[in-house]
């Protein structure tokens, strides 16, 4: 029997009932008035480390537990992302990509791991650009590993950030462009000249444009390049902690809403109680004020940020509408990502995977999410099946 649930369009404001199995059949209007829930394409996450205490660069990650993790996603109003590994030893990349593929065939919810991230090795090695990142195992492009990537995941790897900078990087970024890989600029000191070789070879994403950066704003010449680039989508952590609400408006405006992405670039320690965690091989801590950082320091290592949030924050900070907001968390990423079946909004035929809310003071609250048609997220059904 077909699903149904109604709400207003977040795209148009309308009234209207959704009919569906796995994927959407009908948006039918409703000609009575609905109540105060929005329905939207169910959130998109290009960028997530880690979540609710598992870390996806670990490779002995219980599949138990990525299967948790994934439902408390689910919770957030995403259901579909990007796992993210970071750089690190190379055993342990292709073995965390390995672990996380046999997770994604295995899982009930599993094909909510859309595909796979891969953020460095092939990043700067400056202080600075190179963030949170271990400095001993950055190392320039090698399409032989990028294989080594491919066959630990299956082929899903989707989504490479490396920085032009290296020898070589424009060819490397060809190579994966042709390939079917996003290749996405990240942790970056790169020249104008580099960047822009970079984008004529195929690269068309930032990644987490504004963070990865120097401490001196006399040398963001590469953000500001990254910014003027029209060819080049960017994406943004929005969690009031990694980027100045300045920085932030100026960058939309640079980028436009059509290119701009929200991610959260969750680590481990998201939706957790704060303290020490891990990050592949990175010791973190979770402050009380949300901020994660290097243990015994204030370098920034990833968020504790949820999409819900990001959504709500940057109408708060940016001034953008609710459909501009989603529209960063749903078609945008479906787009850049190269999701098939999720870039056209609520529409009949792509994918049934939903999220239903209501604006409380400028908050999102998550309803009801539907993930390929079944329904994974309901307070009243997570309050039954804790016992609460």
């Amino acid at each position: 029997m077909p699903m149904k649930c109604s709400g207003r369009n977040v795209s148009t404001g309308e009234p209207v009932l959704l009919e569906f199995d796995s994927v959407i059949q009908h948006v039918d209007p409703l000609l009575q008035e609905a109540d105060e829930a929005w329905i939207a394409p169910g959130f998109i996450d290009l960028q997530v480390n880690g979540f609710a205490g598992v870390d996806y660069n670990a490779p002995e990650a219980a599949h138990e537990e990525i299967a948790r993790s994934i439902e408390a996603m689910f919770s957030t109003g995403v259901t579909r992302f990007f796992p993210t590994v970071i750089t690190g030893d190379p055993a342990r990349m292709a073995a965390a990509l390995r672990n996380l593929a046999g997770a994604r065939e295995t899982l009930e919810n599993g094909a909510a791991m859309e595909a796979f991230h891969v953020e460095g090795p092939h990043i700067s090695p400056e202080d600075g650009p190179r963030g949170a990142h271990p400095r001993q195992w950055v190392r320039p492009p090698d399409l032989e590993e990028f294989r080594r990537w491919q066959e630990a995941a299956r082929g899903h790897v989707r989504l490479v950030t490396l920085s032009p900078e290296w020898p070589g990087a424009a060819r490397y970024i060809d190579q994966l462009t042709k390939e079917g890989v996003v290749a996405s600029i990240g942790h970056t000191a790169a020249s104008r000249e580099q960047i822009e070789d970079a984008i004529r070879a195929g690269a068309a994403l930032s990644t987490h444009l504004g963070n990865g950066a120097h401490a001196a704003p006399a040398k963001f010449n590469y953000i500001f390049d990254q910014l003027a680039a029209d060819a080049l989508a960017a994406s943004f952590i929005v969690d009031g902690i990694h980027l100045a609400d300045n920085f932030l408006r100026v960058a939309l405006r640079a980028k436009g809403v059509e290119r701009s992405i929200l991610v959260t670039d969750a680590v481990m320690p998201a939706l957790c109680e704060p303290g020490c965690y891990r990050l592949g091989e990175v010791e973190v801590e979770l402050k009380e004020d949300r901020r994660v950082v290097l243990r015994g320091g204030e370098r920034l290592a990833g968020s504790s940020l949820r999409m819900d949030q990001a959504i709500s924050n940057v109408m708060r900070i940016a001034g953008l509408t609710l459909t501009e907001a989603v529209a960063m968390a749903t078609v945008n990423p479906a787009r850049v990502g190269r999701i098939v079946s999720r870039q056209r909004g609520l529409r009949g035929g792509e994918r049934a995977d939903l999220a239903r809310f209501r604006l409380a003071g400028g908050s999102i609250e998550v309803l009801e999410v539907y993930f390929s048609g079944r329904r994974v997220f309901s307070p009243q059904r997570d309050s039954t099946r804790a016992g609460l």
